[in-house]
């Protein structure tokens, strides 16, 4: 992908990504409702596997880490988000029930950059996310210009612009959506449900079969035989893979 960088000269809090991983519907609602109510864009992710692929493919301003998640804990999350270069120096806020100070103490060496115990003030919350904000961001780089670029296809993820063997291709905005999924993700196998929670979000209801629909139209624009996909493939009893090589082709 191509980037081209622009700068601001001061952090802008309104509209700023931020993505909470808790596994706590309550208070990922709450946390939420408090950010979005001062101007945020809020992502969620219930467990930790889900938070760090967001991390990675929402490219937020700022997380706010649970600790104690089904799974990979809290903890482990921020190990791996400081051993990723592109997610090395994301500023990450820990809000969690440990309130030790030993607990407080292994987060921030961890690479955690402030920490919060429930309970906790929503205000409170808020002013530490803006202050840790301020403290990440000197300077501010507008989201870089996204362009990719493989063999037949060619898409500006800015524009929504698809480019198929040279002709424009109008696709929906869910099947634009979960073709840069599976690009950003290449060759990794991923179920219904986990599409579903990635593509669609938690909050949203829909059957899985609806995977298999909007799989079906993304076969039938970019595959040259969608009867015999080589691009979108089905892994019997799992779900579903892209292969990247079937673009040069």
């Amino acid at each position: 992908m191509e980037a081209q960088h622009s700068a601001r000269s001061s952090l802008s809090e309104t509209k700023r990504k931020i993505l909470v991983v808790e596994d706590e519907k309550d208070i990922r609602e709450l946390v939420r409702y408090n950010l979005e109510a001062e101007g945020f864009a809020v992502v969620e992710a219930s467990d930790g596997e889900i938070g760090l692929l967001l991390a990675a493919r929402e490219r937020p301003a700022l997380i706010v880490l649970d600790l104690m998640l089904p799974g990979l804990s809290g903890l482990e999350v921020c190990r791996k988000l400081r051993e990723r270069e592109e997610t090395l120096r994301l500023p990450v806020l820990i809000l969690t029930a440990r309130a030790a100070e030993v607990d407080k103490v292994l987060g921030l060496e961890m690479g955690a950059d402030d920490y919060v115990t429930k309970p906790f003030s929503p205000r409170e919350l808020v002013a530490r996310v803006k202050a840790v904000l301020r403290r990440a961001y000197g300077v501010v780089l507008d989201k870089p210009h996204e362009v990719y670029e493989k063999g037949r296809l060619h898409i500006d993820f800015d524009t929504y612009d698809v480019v198929l063997d040279g002709q424009p291709l109008d696709l929906g905005l869910r099947e634009f959506e979960l073709l840069k999924f599976f690009l950003q993700y290449p060759h990794r196998v991923f179920s219904r449900g986990q599409i579903l929670d990635l593509v669609w979000g938690q909050d949203v209801y829909v059957e899985p079969r609806t995977v298999d629909v909007h799989i079906r139209r993304l076969r039938q624009r970019l595959e040259r035989d969608d009867a015999n996909p080589t691009f979108i493939l089905t892994v019997r009893g799992v779900g579903y893979k892209c292969d990247l090589d079937a673009l040069e082709e």
